[in-house]
């Protein structure tokens, strides 16, 4: 492990074939999504622009992340009835997939027999690990790198579980 964690931006710019991202949690407390959350919730309109100054940096960054090649993957795993939350990620996700991310959707109940790892991650190239932690009301709990073996190939098990068993964006409908 080290106690070194490098930024989302160097991460991806490291990555030379994959790097997929697994959520687990029903509901993230993100500092920097606050404004934009406390208005969908006030008003339900979804920043969607990917040059505004909430996307810009992730969208530029997914875009020459996918333009040198590298597939960039997401799953969700959610319960449903979902949250709020989650409603808000899903109507913000076109952003996500207009970068060249893919998203895909799954019910919590039909993971219930993957092995999954205790934290939400960020996988790059099948070897090193970003593990994303949070506070019990869903902050962020800084991160941390592993490029352990088995957890890397625990991750890789569980996210292509995930994703095999999940339905496309554009195929989930919230509940």
């Amino acid at each position: 492990m080290s106690h070194s964690v490098p930024s989302f931006a160097q991460l991806l710019d490291s990555a030379r074939r994959s790097a997929v991202h697994l959520e687990m949690r029903d509901v993230y407390g993100v500092a920097g999504e606050a404004d934009d959350f406390g208005r969908w919730q006030r008003t339900g309109e979804r920043d969607t622009d990917p040059e505004s100054p909430h996307w810009g940096s992730w969208t530029s960054l997914i875009r020459r992340t996918v333009a040198r090649g590298v597939v960039v993957r997401r799953a969700r795993i959610v319960s449903e009835p979902v949250s709020d939350y989650i409603r808000y990620e899903h109507a913000g996700t076109p952003v996500n997939i207009q970068a060249g991310e893919q998203v895909r959707w799954l019910p919590r109940r039909q993971a219930s027999d993957i092995a999954l790892p205790g934290n939400d991650f960020w996988l790059l190239d099948d070897r090193l690990i970003r593990w994303n932690h949070f506070t019990g009301n869903g902050a962020s709990g800084g991160g941390e790198i592993s490029e352990d073996p088995a957890a890397a190939k625990l991750c890789a098990g569980a996210f292509e579980a995930v994703w095999a068993r999940a339905a496309p964006h554009q195929e989930y409908k919230i509940s």
